[in-house]
C-alpha cells in the first residue's frame, strides 16, 4: 500500500512540475498575445524577455539585463551629445539616434575616462553554434549581453530593443536563415544594416545568395521591414522552437498554436508556416510510430493520419508556391562571409557621402 502511495506521489508531483514548466511558455504566450491585441502596451525587449524566461524557466535575471541595457544606452547618449552627423533632413534627430546604436554594436569607440583613453570593444559575430543547434541559447539577446558575441539572431534583436529605448524606430526584416535591420530616412528612402558584418549592404547582396526568388519579394516573405506586430509575431516562432527544445515530446499543440497566431498576424511568414507544416509531419510520423509501421499507405488508412497527411503537403506546397527557398546551412555561412570579403561590391555608397 505505502508503494502504490508513493508511486501515486512522484506521479503527481511529475505532472504538478511539468504544469509548473510550461505555465512560463503559457505566461510567455499571452505576454505576446496581449501585446498583440493592445491589451499590453507593446515593448520589443518585453517580448524577447518573456521568450528567454520561458526557457530559463524563470531564472532569467532581467534587473542584469536591464542595466546592461540602460549602459548601452547611456553610451548611445553619449555619442550623440559629443558628435553630429552631416546630416540636416527633418529627421536629423533620428537618423543621428541609428548612427549611435550602429557605433556602440560595430565599431570600436574611443572612451575617454579621466586621462587615460580606452577603446571600447564593440559586438562580433559568433561563429560558434550559429543556428543555436547545441544550446538554443546562443541565439538569446542575454547570451550577446553577456559575451559581446551574437549572431543574426540577437545582434538585431538588440539593436531595435536600444532603438525602442532610445525613442526610435527600427524594422527587423528577413532573409534565408538571417535577420537584419531596414531603415527609412528621408535623404536615402530605405537602406539595409547588416550587424553580423557591421555594412550597409545593398539588396543585391540579399539576393545574390540565389535562395531569394521573385515571389518571396514579392509577397514579403524576404527583404520586407516588419512593423512592430509582425516583429511579435516572430517572437511567437522563437518562443515555439524554444518549447519544442524543453519538451522534445510535446504533442504539438502549443506550436500549433503559436504558428497560427503568428500567420493570422502576418500570413506570408515563412517561419510561421514552416512551424505550423513541420509541427504536423511530426504528428503524422507520431501515429505511424504508433501504428508500428514505416508503411505511409498502411498509416493513411487512418482517417486522421490522412487528413494530417494531406494538410501537410499543402502546407509545404504553399511554402514554395509563396517563393520560400531554404538555404543550406554551409551555404549560409560562406554567404554571409561574402558581404566582407566583397565589401566594396555589395556596400551601399550612398551612405560614405
Amino acid at each position: 500500500m505505502k508503494k502504490n502511495i508513493l508511486i501515486i506521489l512522484f506521479f503527481n508531483s511529475f505532472f504538478l512540475f511539468n504544469a509548473q514548466e510550461n505555465k512560463f511558455y503559457s505566461d510567455a504566450y499571452q505576454t505576446l498575445d496581449n501585446m498583440l491585441t493592445d491589451k499590453q502596451q507593446y515593448s520589443f525587449k518585453e517580448g524577447v524577455y518573456s521568450v528567454e524566461n520561458a526557457y530559463y524557466q524563470g531564472k532569467y535575471d532581467t534587473i542584469q539585463l536591464n542595466n546592461k541595457i540602460k549602459f548601452l544606452k547611456h553610451f548611445c547618449n553619449l555619442l550623440l551629445n559629443n558628435r553630429k552627423l552631416s546630416y540636416s533632413e527633418k529627421d536629423e534627430t533620428k537618423v543621428n539616434k541609428y548612427a549611435a546604436i550602429y557605433t556602440v554594436l560595430c565599431q570600436a569607440t574611443p572612451v575617454i575616462v579621466g586621462q587615460d583613453t580606452l577603446r571600447y570593444k564593440p559586438f562580433t559575430y559568433d561563429f560558434e553554434d550559429v543556428f543555436g543547434h547545441k544550446e538554443l541559447s546562443n541565439l538569446f539577446v542575454s547570451k550577446l549581453l553577456e559575451t559581446q558575441k551574437g549572431n543574426c539572431n540577437s545582434m538585431p534583436y538588440l539593436y531595435k530593443i536600444l532603438a525602442e529605448e532610445m525613442g526610435v524606430d527600427a524594422n527587423l526584416a528577413l532573409a534565408p536563415n538571417h535577420v537584419y535591420i531596414k531603415h527609412n530616412i528621408k535623404s536615402l528612402g530605405w537602406y539595409n544594416t547588416e550587424l553580423t558584418s557591421g555594412i550597409f549592404p545593398i539588396d543585391a547582396w540579399l539576393s545574390a545568395s540565389g535562395y531569394i526568388h521573385l515571389d518571396a519579394i514579392k509577397n514579403g516573405v524576404f527583404m520586407k521591414a516588419l512593423n512592430n506586430k509582425e516583429s511579435l509575431a516572430l517572437l511567437l516562432v522563437d518562443l515555439a522552437n524554444a518549447y519544442n527544445r524543453s519538451f522534445p515530446d510535446n504533442d504539438g499543440s502549443f506550436s500549433l498554436k503559436c504558428a497560427k497566431k503568428a500567420i493570422q498576424i502576418h500570413p506570408y511568414l515563412a517561419n510561421a508556416l514552416i512551424l505550423q507544416a513541420e509541427t504536423h509531419t511530426k504528428q503524422f510520423k507520431k501515429l505511424m510510430k504508433e501504428q508500428n509501421t514505416k508503411d505511409i499507405h498502411t498509416t493513411l488508412s487512418n482517417p486522421k493520419a490522412k487528413e494530417l497527411f494531406d494538410l501537410m503537403n499543402k502546407e509545404y506546397t504553399h511554402i514554395h508556391k509563396i517563393g520560400y527557398r531554404s538555404m543550406p546551412e554551409e551555404m549560409y555561412l560562406d554567404w554571409l562571409v561574402s558581404l566582407k570579403t566583397e565589401r566594396a561590391k555589395y556596400e551601399d555608397k550612398r551612405l560614405q557621402k
